[in-house]
């Protein structure tokens, strides 16, 4: 299925070796070979800082044509100023991520759990002097913020809310936007995560999320979800499993 993106979340893990990267492989070509088997990741690095220009065109050109790069607002952004007085970060950073061009997936904006339904209306005003153009996705991980309000905001504004598969949050399925994201975070409690090795069987519930993926992801509906190393304790593993069950390539 063309239109939809799977990968993990982040790709600079050397405890990958060998199970996935080779044994031999320098981190400097990490993404390259990643890129050759999956057709999107996460970025999480941009959430601790801007990235710079010449990393941001170094990433477009070490990817394939056809991959996508989805990245996290950066947390002064989201957790720091939670909206307040960021105007500056924020165009930097749109600016920045806006040299991927073609290969710009989505940009996810991730709340702490301190982010409450009085500060909505920040994120309301937020999203509607974003520019026009970008993918955005809300990730809220305060569970009392599912509720009308916080949909009809992202309705309006034609942002999507992440579907979030985590101990911590409930299961949300809500299609409100022309693209879906879903992060598959796993159980930090139950899994190491850092091991390079699958710790934890997840083949059924991959199954269960590849035929809904086969529901939703027609040619008007993009679809992208990303696995955490806390899923299964090893994202490889997760994508190819989920690319085997909804017939895309490995």
């Amino acid at each position: 299925m063309s239109n939809v993106y799977v990968g993990s979340m982040g790709w600079s893990y050397d405890f990958w070796k060998p199970n996935f990267y080779p044994k031999s492989l320098a981190s400097s070509s990490f993404l390259a070979y990643y890129s050759k088997h999956f057709n999107s990741v996460e970025v999480d690095n941009t959430f601790y800082r801007i990235p710079r220009s010449q990393t941001v065109l170094d990433w477009k050109e070490q990817s394939p044509p056809g991959f996508l790069f989805s990245l996290k607002f950066p947390r002064v952004i989201t957790h720091v100023k939670m909206l307040r007085d960021c105007e500056e970060e924020t165009r930097v950073f749109l600016e920045r991520v806006d040299l991927l061009g073609e290969k710009l997936g989505a940009l996810l904006l991730q709340f702490p759990a301190t982010f409450k339904n009085e500060q909505l209306d920040l994120l309301h005003g937020f999203l509607n002097h974003l520019p026009e153009g970008p993918r955005y996705v809300v990730e809220m991980r305060n569970p009392k913020l599912f509720n009308e309000s916080l949909s009809s905001i992202l309705r309006e504004s034609k942002v999507a809310l992440a579907w979030v598969e985590s101990a911590a949050l409930p299961i949300i399925d809500e299609v409100n936007s022309r693209f879906i994201y879903v992060r598959w975070e796993g159980d930090r409690s139950k899994v190491n995560g850092t091991i390079g090795k699958v710790e934890l069987d997840k083949k059924a519930d991959i199954k269960m999320w590849a035929e809904k993926f086969k529901h939703i992801c027609n040619e008007k509906m993009v679809c992208f979800g990303y696995f955490s190393k806390y899923y299964s304790g090893f994202p490889p593993a997760d994508v190819q499993e989920f690319n085997r069950k909804i017939g895309t390539r490995e």
